[in-house]
């Protein structure tokens, strides 16, 4: 009921732009800027998880980017999953085209929220940008779907005031692939997504918990590989090759 009321209440209630509450605007120019406006680059903490994957991010999480992804996640503004998904596929598209090979179908794995997360904020965030990615990666002509295939196996505590070191225990083997995943991965090249990353914990277990499943005579899916619509400023590393 609670997801239906936001779809409702988008439709009906005066928009203010996401990101710096200006009036009559889901997302108003400087703001859709700041998250669409630069080109995805690669990122990663220092130091990083041993299993982190290659990451490219859209974004700095940072001032209206940061209000952008909170009003969205938290506060159940579904319109700005639009331009979300854009910058998350922008950041799909600096990935895969790091990784040599043919193009092939595209596999958007979001990495799992807690079922009481989404219970409490009445819908997917990760999942909801996933597919908005995923229609704007096929409507400029590439293949690819959301891959919800992860889970969590266990129960993990909220990740909000963690360290880095104990983020990384709290989801040391939580994550799993569901049964008969591992056949669907094996139709294209999956990459884990999620909306921010900030230690890397969870796109490390994502992708222990992908590569443990992997079928090793797919060529696809032997080096994992992430995307994320934004990271901290420090998480950005320009001069890594």
């Amino acid at each position: 009921m609670r997801g239906w009321w936001r779809e409702i209440s988008g439709l009906v209630l005066p928009a203010v732009c996401g990101g710096c509450g200006a009036p009559r605007t889901q997302l108003c120019a400087g703001c859709a800027d700041a998250l669409l406006g630069a080109a995805a680059r690669r990122a990663g903490p220092v130091p990083a998880p041993a299993e982190l994957p290659v990451v490219h991010a859209a974004a700095v999480y940072a001032d209206c980017v940061r209000a952008v992804l909170l009003a969205h996640k938290e506060r159940g503004a579904m319109g700005l999953a639009g331009p979300l998904g854009a910058a998350l596929a922008g950041a799909v598209r600096a990935a895969v085209a790091d990784v040599p090979g043919p193009q092939v179908p595209l596999l958007l794995v979001p990495v799992p929220s807690a079922r009481s997360v989404v219970r409490a904020r009445g819908h997917d965030a990760a999942r909801r940008i996933a597919r908005a990615a995923a229609g704007e990666l096929r409507r400029t002509g590439r293949a690819a779907g959301v891959l919800p295939v992860l889970r969590q196996r266990r129960w993990v505590a909220d990740q909000a005031g963690l360290t880095a070191r104990q983020r990384l225990e709290n989801l040391s083997g939580a994550l799993e692939v569901r049964p008969g995943g591992a056949r669907l991965l094996g139709g294209g090249r999956a990459v884990i997504v999620d909306d921010v990353m900030t230690t890397g914990a969870s796109l490390a277990e994502a992708a222990r918990a992908l590569s443990a499943a992997a079928d090793p005579d797919s060529a696809w899916f032997d080096r994992p590989i992430a995307a994320v619509v934004a990271v901290p400023p420090l998480s950005f590393e320009l001069n890594r090759n």
